[in-house]
């Protein structure tokens, strides 16, 4: 006599959104100046692919708050002039700015992504920022 086993393989449903880090860190650029704002962030973004496929960073949406004008969107094609493609296991570092006129104020958003395996278009939240110069917070 013998047995027979049957063995079912059961791939869990992943979401690939939760497979993709985006940090976001500000820094006050004291020493710079735009016109019509009083105050200067810059910020680095860094996005990392723990999925198993490819994946291209399509567009961006930001929503950004000043304590004096309020809110403004900004969006478009990718990230600093371009569309970059993240392997398994890799990461996209950029730098931008952002000026504002009070002191304070904060960003938050969404990247648009597609994944480069089947083509689905997917978002990922890009987490928010809060933009105060040092000696706010003393």
């Amino acid at each position: 006599m013998f047995n027979l086993y049957l063995v079912y393989k059961v791939e869990k449903y992943s979401d690939i959104r939760t497979q993709i880090k985006v940090l976001a860190k500000p820094k006050h650029e004291k020493g710079h100046t735009v016109q019509g704002a009083s105050y200067v962030f810059s910020y680095r973004i860094t996005i990392e692919n723990f999925s198993n496929v490819s994946i291209r960073l399509t567009r961006r949406q930001w929503y950004i708050s000043d304590g004096l004008f309020g809110e403004r969107e900004v969006e478009g094609e990718g990230v600093i002039g371009q569309m970059p493609t993240i392997d398994p296991g890799e990461k996209f570092e950029y730098e931008s700015w952002c000026p504002v006129s009070s002191e304070y104020g904060s960003m938050t958003g969404y990247f648009t992504f597609e994944n480069l395996k089947n083509n689905e278009v997917f978002y990922v939240d890009i987490p928010p920022m809060v933009l105060l110069p040092e000696f706010v917070l003393n």
